[in-house]
Parts: structure tokens; C-alpha cells; sequence
């Protein structure tokens, strides 16, 4: 097939691909969503659990290395109206929605100019309308500060835009470097746009006068310092005006260092009615562990949280106490990142027969039945296994590494290898085929460290399990956990030797480490010099499929990039475990537990006490 399409053909393209996504992860090819119905009773308010130690840290609508995590996303799209993103729309997935600002893109000129219309009459909550020009603010201001931002890959957003053109003030058309799958670009370009308040937000300095800075570099660069320094300061984001102006259905009530969250509906919403909210407040509520949000669940203090899995088998007890039990699936992947530029293991994890003799010690189906009491699905490759779809091979359903640990002893046995008091040790250096390797010296142990997130059960209990594991074939683990916060802002992107680049390896999945676009490309996980490739991975045959799959309009080029890194090993292919299984009180309805993990508490709204249905 050829890689230009009319914008006909393109958009039953895009359409195809939303199916193929939606289609499978529920019966009927709908998302599951919670019970509606009943007699609603307007105002409340809903307590929302957050995952474990995941505690919410920024607010600026561009994301900074580090700052991650997808409740930081998710809080962020309930007051900034997102342009584009995984919405459910009648219980399907779709790129746009009454929740987007953006309407359905046209592309045109054989796929190398795509617009963006906006919807019309949505207003900042300061009265002024949102236009084509706080887009253009935020294109400027990631322009110029790509390399700051948590979304940047080398090549994509902003660089395959050579103009971006304002063509009145209700659209914008970007004309690209080259014409690119429509269904790629609309599910993992698109949806990064963001409008921002650019007559609130313009200004160089606190205080100055607010005005075009952004449409020079050095402006744009000083406006950005400005912004960033603020979303730094996270005591102050309740009181801080800079938070104020929004256009989503929400605004800001509070925001504890503790990371609690407290919104309220913002009265000055003129977005569609459907998106207005039911309910008086919303409170996300951190926990620094399953256990202590357990114990607060089983005491009625959270209307919205979540059971370790470890305790599913006691899921009669809460729904005999009026709540119901649902998993929340995700379109993820989990791994285990290796630092390729670690100062001290780098070299042996250059070495793909180390990477493999690893994989072999992941007994991911162990994992997965004892630890995560069968919530969990393994992750075989870099495109999610579950929900099916058609950017799934066959070839990719099946393990190439699976659970050996004879296997994993002969890799390292026919490298060079030695286990000397229970620890492999390198006895042939060198580049050979039957050697170590580069940069692995005469007696170098095979010992690593892995930073872990905290305030799980079930990950302590894994990362125990590949401790031991990995023993058998000398492999010596050393495993730190601290808050996930602490190891996302630790497992940044980072040059050979210098200081913060002696970590070895990073684990940040309890409930996922990525969760995809539409699209499971790896442009930002995996192509050389992405923000999000933690480990500095760097492989030009993956850079060349990952562009492929930007520009063929067909699924060989996905099939290819994702048998090629499941085989590669990138990172340490984990269990993938439900985002959580999730416990909700039976009034509570108009719950849509979306697979990209976001969440739409305008929807929500309590019904008469007794309703069941």
C-alpha cells in the first residue's frame, strides 16, 4: 500500500484503527463502563484513591522529564481542555469528544498538511475566548524548550512541523515535513497539542507585561523559565492566580504538598453541557501504600479506591458492604528500564546475551498467578498483549524468553562467565563472539541495582521474586525502593559518568510503566534521544522501524518495529497488571474506567440511596 492516501481514505484509516482498539477490549467492541441509571441526586463529593506513593506534582500543562506520571495528565485535562486525546465517546474510544477542544482534523496535500478546527465559544474562566492563538502560544513555547520537555522525541512534535500557520481564530494547519500516516499523527501528535492562556500567561517575568514574547526564541525561552519555575513550586499552586485561568470544567481548590487535590466546578465553564459536573468537589487522595489506602477503603473514607490483589478473593465483602468491584484495564506495557550509560553496569547491559539470560529469569506467569492473584498480563513486547488489536502479530503473542534458568546459566556460560561464591564473574574479556564483551574487565561481577517505587505489596514482593531468580544464574540484585516520584526523578536520561548516571536499572510499574497513545508506536520510549527513554537506549535499525510505523498507512511497519525490540529487549519485559482493581461505592455512577487511565469525574454523579442498577 502506498503511503499517501486521500483524506477520505485516511480518515476510514483512523477509523479502523479506533475499532481495532475498541473492538476488543470489551464485549460488544464498547469500553466498560460503570452502572448509570437511577434517580440522580445533584452536589457531593467523591473521594478518589490515587495509586500508591504516586502523589500529583505538576500542574503546568507541559510535562517536564521526571514529572511523568499520569495522574499528574489526568488532573491536568480537567482543567485545561485537552485539543485531542483517548476519549470515550458513547463507550468508545476516539480521539475527540465534548471533553476536546479540538474537532475532527482534515488532513490534505497527500497526508503533509493536517487542520486543526477548534470548537467555538469555549471561554477561559477569566471571560476571554479560547482561540487559534493559545495554541500557537503553546507550539512556540515547546519550540523553543524541546529539549525540556517530557514529550519530546528527536524528530517528531515540534520538529515535523515546518510552519504552523493560524488560518483564522478558530483553526490552525500545520504544514509537515513529509506526509505521515493520518492514523499515526492524529492518536500520538495531535493529541500532545495543548491550549494555553496566552494573555495570562505571556509575560517574561512576574509582573511584566504580558505580550507576544512567546514568537521569539529568547521570549518564548524566558517565558518558559518563568512557567516552569512556578509549576516547581508545589506548595503554592492552590493560592498561585498563574492556576486560576482555566477553560476545563474544573478549577483548582487545593493542592497539599502531600499531593492531596481538591477540585471544584468551575462556574465559568462554557464548554458542551454534557461536560459540566454533577457534583460540588472532587478530592484525589494520596496513599504512601496499598495497605494504608486499604485500611481507609475498608473504613468508608474513600468512595472511589482501589483492593491489592492480593485481597480479591474478599471482593464479596465490599460488595456486600454497597460497593462494586471492577478491574481497571490498561492499554500499557511494563518493564524494567536498563541504563545503557550506567557508570558502573553499562557495558554488561550493552550486551543483548545479558539482556537475554535476564529475560529467561523473569517468570513473568509465576508473577502474574501468585503475586498479582491473576490481575496481571505479561508483557511480551513493546505493543500491549491485551486488549487485542490489530497492531498485535501473531508472532508477538508468543514469548521469545521464556521462564529458564538453564537457558540463562548457558548464555552467560558461552560468553565467558563464571559463578565464583554464588556471583557470575567475567573470566574472557573482550569483543570475540565467545567473550564478555566491551567494557567488561577480568573478574567484573555481574551486580546490579534497581531503584523500585515504594508502597506496594505486590512490586516488593516481585522484585523479591527477581531477586532470587536472577541468584540462580549469579546475577547479584540489589534492590532500593523509594517513593515513585523519587525513582522517575532519578531515572532520567543522562550521559556515560556523569553524576547522576550511576543507577542500573529502574522499575516505576505498579500499575503500568507506559500507558500508549491510540497508537503503541515507541517514538518516545525507545528511538534515540526521547525524554522518555529513560535507559538511553539507542539502536539505529529501532529508530528506522519506529519511523516507519510514523509514516506507513498500513500495520507491517508496527508488526516489524514490535517483533524486532520484543526481541531485542530494550528493557525488562514485566507482568502488566491491571491499573487497579478498583472498588466503588454503588451510588456513585457515570464511572468510565477509560484504558489510557484517565478519568472524567464531570460524569459522575450519586443516585438515591438503595438504587442497584
Amino acid at each position: 500500500m502506498r503511503s499517501l492516501r486521500s483524506t477520505a481514505s485516511a480518515a476510514l484509516a483512523l477509523a479502523a484503527t479506533l475499532v481495532a482498539l475498541t473492538g476488543c477490549t470489551h464485549e460488544g467492541g464498547r469500553i466498560a463502563m460503570g452502572p448509570t441509571g437511577g434517580t440522580p441526586v445533584e452536589g457531593g463529593t467523591a473521594t478518589m484513591a490515587l495509586p500508591p506513593a504516586a502523589t500529583p506534582n505538576w500542574i503546568f500543562p507541559i510535562g517536564a522529564p521526571g514529572y511523568g506520571g499520569s495522574y499528574n495528565y489526568g488532573i491536568q485535562t480537567l482543567l485545561y481542555m485537552p485539543v485531542y486525546d483517548a476519549v470515550q465517546e458513547k463507550g468508545e474510544l476516539t480521539t475527540t469528544g465534548p471533553s476536546t477542544l479540538g474537532l475532527k482534523p482534515a488532513y490534505a496535500d497527500g497526508n503533509t498538511t493536517v487542520t486543526v478546527p477548534l470548537r467555538q465559544g469555549v471561554t477561559w474562566s477569566d471571560g476571554t475566548q479560547v482561540t487559534a492563538r493559545d495554541l500557537e502560544f503553546w507550539f512556540n513555547l515547546v519550540k523553543a524548550n524541546k529539549a525540556d520537555w517530557g514529550n519530546y522525541s528527536v524528530g517528531t512534535m515540534p520538529d515535523n512541523v515546518k510552519k504552523f500557520e493560524v488560518v483564522d481564530d478558530h483553526t490552525v494547519r500545520l504544514h509537515l515535513d513529509r506526509a505521515y500516516n493520518p492514523d499515526w499523527f492524529t492518536a500520538n501528535q495531535l493529541t500532545l497539542m495543548r491550549a494555553l492562556p496566552q494573555h495570562a500567561w505571556d509575560a517574561t517575568r512576574d509582573g511584566g507585561r504580558i505580550g507576544d514574547h512567546d514568537r521569539t526564541t529568547k521570549g518564548a525561552k524566558a517565558v518558559f523559565a518563568r512557567l516552569t519555575q512556578h509549576a516547581k513550586s508545589l506548595g503554592s499552586y492552590g493560592s498561585d492566580p498563574l492556576w486560576k485561568t482555566v477553560n476545563g470544567p474544573w478549577k483548582l481548590a487545593g493542592w497539599r504538598d502531600t499531593g492531596q487535590v481538591t477540585i471544584v466546578p468551575n462556574e465559568k465553564y462554557t464548554g458542551p453541557k454534557s461536560e459540566r459536573p454533577h457534583l460540588d468537589k472532587v478530592v484525589f487522595k494520596p496513599f504512601t501504600t496499598s495497605d494504608s489506602e486499604y485500611n481507609v477503603l475498608r473504613a468508608g473514607g474513600v468512595d472511589y479506591g482501589y483492593i491489592p490483589p492480593s485481597v480479591m478473593a474478599q471482593k464479596e465483602k465490599f460488595e456486600g458492604k454497597g460497593y462494586r468491584v471492577d478491574p481497571w484495564e490498561g492499554w500499557a506495557a511494563t518493564y524494567i528500564v536498563y541504563n545503557f550509560n550506567s557508570t558502573h553496569a553499562g557495558p554488561a547491559m550493552n550486551q543483548l546475551y545479558v539482556r537475554q539470560a535476564m529475560q529467561h529469569l523473569v517468570d513473568q506467569n509465576a508473577m502474574t498467578k501468585v503475586i498479582w492473584q491473576g490481575s496481571a498480563t505479561a508483557t511480551l513486547g513493546p505493543v500491549p498483549v491485551t486488549p487485542k488489536s490489530q497492531y498485535l502479530s501473531k508472532e508477538m503473542e508468543h514469548n521469545q524468553y521464556p521462564f529458564s534458568v538453564a537457558k540463562a546459566t548457558s548464555l552467560l556460560a558461552e560468553h565467558g562467565w563464571k559463578t565464583v561464591d554464588g556471583v557470575a564473574r567475567c573470566m574472557r574479556p573482550g569483543s570475540g563472539d565467545d567473550e564478555c564483551g566491551k567494557g567488561i574487565g577480568k573478574n567484573d561481577p555481574l551486580e546490579l541495582t534497581l531503584l523500585s517505587q515504594s508502597g506496594s505489596t505486590e512490586t516488593t514482593n516481585m522484585m523479591q521474586e527477581l531477586k532470587s531468580s536472577l541468584s540462580k544464574a549469579g546475577i547479584d540484585l540489589t534492590v532500593r525502593q523509594q517513593p515513585l516520584n523519587s525513582v522517575l526523578g532519578n531515572s532520567v536520561p543522562c550521559k556515560a559518568k556523569d553524576s547522576g548516571c550511576d543507577w542500573d536499572m529502574s522499575f516505576f510499574g505498579t500499575a503500568g510503566s507506559w500507558y500508549y497513545p491510540l497508537n503503541p508506536s515507541g517514538e518516545q520510549l525507545f528511538s534515540t534521544g526521547a525524554s522518555a527513554n529513560f535507559g538511553n537506549y539507542s539502536d539505529k535499525k529501532a529508530d528506522r522501524l519506529i519511523r516507519a510505523v510514523q509514516y506507513a498507512p498500513d500495520m507491517t511497519a508496527v508488526h516489524e518495529y514490535g517483533e524486532y525490540l520484543a526481541e531485542q529487549l530494550p528493557v525488562m519485559w514485566m507482568p502488566n497488571p491491571a491499573y487497579q482493581v478498583s472498588v466503588i461505592r454503588n451510588d456513585l455512577r457515570g464511572i468510565e474506567q477509560n484504558p489510557t487511565v484517565t478519568f472524567a469525574p464531570q460524569h459522575w454523579y450519586y443516585v438515591k440511596k438503595g438504587a442497584t442498577k
